[in-house]
């Protein structure tokens, strides 16, 4: 199932609030699809969204490294060492969930093609009209998903 097709359930899910009962860490669960795989950001290389053009690649199996609980695929080996030496610096903020939604205190789905780099970090949105809002006050959005993500129950994820 492709992550910009899941239509109302999903859109019902980011007027949602997640639970904020449980004790809250500022890197809570890491967004792996909707169907089980534990493979980060879709199998994109995080670190290719920093290089060259800036258009992200698929990684492989072939170069991978755990993170965080989920499994992160890179196109090359080099491009896998240099996340293990600084993972902060190129995973997706908020674990990869939809960054605007995080704004509104709600779990999403982050898609790996709807993103932006902004301030050296990398965000993705849900789908093209949640980005156009993003696009819209990226630092006002920050802002509130800063501080909302922090409150994320350590682990959650999309779905639970």
């Amino acid at each position: 199932m492709k992550l910009r097709y899941l239509g109302a359930a999903a859109a019902a899910m980011l007027a949602t609030p997640v639970a904020l009962s449980a004790p809250a860490m500022a890197d809570g669960g890491i967004f792996v699809g909707v169907e089980g795989a534990n493979v980060a950001v879709s199998g994109y290389d995080t670190v290719s969204y920093f290089q060259g053009d800036g258009k992200p690649v698929l990684g492989s199996a072939n170069f991978k490294v755990k993170h965080g609980g989920a499994v992160y695929h890179f196109s090359s080996q080099a491009n896998a060492d240099t996340f293990k030496a600084n993972p902060d610096a190129y995973a997706p903020q908020y674990g990869g969930h939809c960054a605007w939604a995080m704004s509104r205190g709600s779990l999403a789905p982050g898609d790996a093609t709807l993103y932006k780099i902004h301030g050296g970090k990398l965000y993705l949105n849900f789908n093209r009209n949640v980005q156009g809002t993003w696009l819209g006050d990226i630092d006002g959005f920050i802002a509130k998903s800063d501080p909302a993500w922090t409150k994320v129950p350590d682990g959650k994820k999309f779905g639970d």
